[in-house]
């Protein structure tokens, strides 16, 4: 008989609510799905030729599920969007279309207008300085040992509040695309490149989305990277399992491919893992599960990258949802970003203070290596910064000043709070342009950084 001598009290049964995932036929309910079975539903080419594209293929999908307001709302919405809309009947089977306003999962992927807030007047389409760091088309070199290589521009799903709405999906009402590495040509001017800096260890596959590369590619990719000595490790970026995660159970080719591969980088002495993105615990069903045991089985490790969205999961106690239920389908959390300083989703951004509370709740909830680290992607090309280590912070005005010395020494970065977050007297500042720079220069002196070293994004 084991004595226990402080008997920790048993765990209330909300606690393993993570656990409880989604599961049989749930995409019936959905008009356009009623007659749709499990084989065609998991088929990965039918979701992809079913993705909603046009507000006229929404309210075909769910016609009487949503209000004619909401329909006509949406409309104005994606015409009014930086982003394209295509959004997987996987996605759209998910939504909660009984209160469409505050599902996590539309607001990801659906805009609609009445919800839109004006654009803070620090934003931009390229927030990162994405291009300014890229020495060839598609290949962003920013930190030292690692870059960023982005061979295609399509991907399952166009996010509402992609980092990449330049470059990512077709032209909008609103946005002509900036080109990228499309073609192989052009592939092989970024494997010269990265043959030609030693420095580089550590490269990640972007775009676009490596979800959309057929096997050969993902495969002429993968090798030609491997086949540098001086890579030691690959990152496949993708959205694909939260959300078509039914295109790793049924295309084979393209799981063997990425399995060739994870082989043979082991063999090489070689780091090859998939990095994915889950923001919502809903997206997480037991399709998700399935799917991400096959590549749990083939040895394919797989971190998660989320954004902190408003209505999403800028709420502590679904930011711990979701990073416990990841873990449960062995997937590690790794990141979680701040919503980067884009333009057309102000109604998406919270405050750096969000992202510190969120955080501090969070962690210690489960092991350290499931726990995410919380980030803000320095406007300006700065680079990931930890969210708490600003070198001030001024809360009233919406002001984070970063430093960035190993990526841009010498240069200071500003992250701005969105401003209908703020007090009202803060809001009349930001409507004055001479008010609002000298709150800035304040910020920045407050920061002791000089105003010439600030980087504008």
């Amino acid at each position: 008989m084991i004595e226990i001598l402080h008997e920790k009290p048993a765990a209330p049964p909300e606690t393993f609510a993570y656990r409880d995932l989604v599961g049989g036929e749930f995409w019936r309910h959905i008009p356009a799905y009623r007659d749709v079975d499990e084989t065609m539903f998991l088929d990965h080419l039918w979701q992809q030729r079913h993705s909603v594209k046009t507000p006229e293929e929404l309210l075909e999908t769910i016609r009487d599920l949503a209000s004619p307001e909401f329909i006509r709302d949406a409309e104005l919405g994606f015409k009014r969007a930086p982003m394209a809309v295509r959004v997987s009947p996987y996605a759209i089977a998910l939504v909660d279309w009984k209160d469409p306003y505050r599902d996590p999962i539309r607001r990801q992927f659906i805009p609609v207008a009445s919800a839109l807030l004006p654009d803070h007047p620090r934003l931009t389409l390229d927030s990162l300085h994405e291009q300014a760091d890229s020495p060839v088309p598609g290949l962003v070199h920013r930190y030292v040992d690692k870059a960023l290589f982005l061979p295609l521009t399509v991907c399952p799903v166009y996010c509402r509040f992609c980092t990449r709405s330049y470059a990512i999906g077709p032209d909008t009402e609103n946005v002509d695309k900036v080109g990228l590495a499309k073609t192989p040509r052009q592939w092989h001017d970024a494997f010269a490149y990265i043959a030609s800096r030693p420095e580089l260890e550590d490269i990640v596959i972007s775009g676009g989305d490596a979800y959309q590369l057929p096997p050969k590619n993902l495969e002429l990719i993968g090798s030609a990277l491997l086949d540098i000595p001086h890579v030691r490790r690959m990152r496949f970026a993708t959205k694909g399992p939260a959300i078509m995660p039914m295109k790793l159970i049924s295309d084979h080719a393209w799981v063997d491919a990425l399995t060739a591969i994870v082989d043979r980088g082991r063999t090489m002495g070689k780091d090859v893992v998939v990095h994915t993105h889950f923001n919502a615990p809903e997206e997480i069903t037991e399709i998700t599960q399935r799917a991400l045991r096959i590549l749990f089985e083939r040895g394919i490790f797989v971190r998660n990258q989320s954004v902190l969205i408003r209505g999403v999961n800028d709420d502590p106690e679904r930011m711990q949802r979701l990073v416990k239920r990841l873990g449960y389908v062995h997937v590690h959390a790794y990141y979680v970003y701040m919503h980067d300083m884009v333009k057309g989703v102000e109604d998406l951004r919270t405050t750096i203070q969000t992202a510190v509370d969120v955080e501090k709740f969070v962690r210690g909830s489960t092991a350290g290596f499931n726990t995410p680290t919380f980030v803000c992607d320095a406007p300006g090309g700065g680079g990931k910064r930890d969210v708490h280590s600003y070198e001030r912070y001024d809360r009233e005005n919406g002001i984070a000043v970063y430093a960035a010395p190993s990526v841009k020494p010498g240069k200071a970065f500003i992250y701005f709070d969105p401003i209908d977050q703020l007090s009202p007297a803060a809001r009349e500042r930001w409507k004055d342009e001479v008010v609002r720079e000298e709150m800035i220069h304040e910020a920045l002196r407050n920061a002791g950084v000089r105003d010439e070293a600030l980087v504008v994004a």
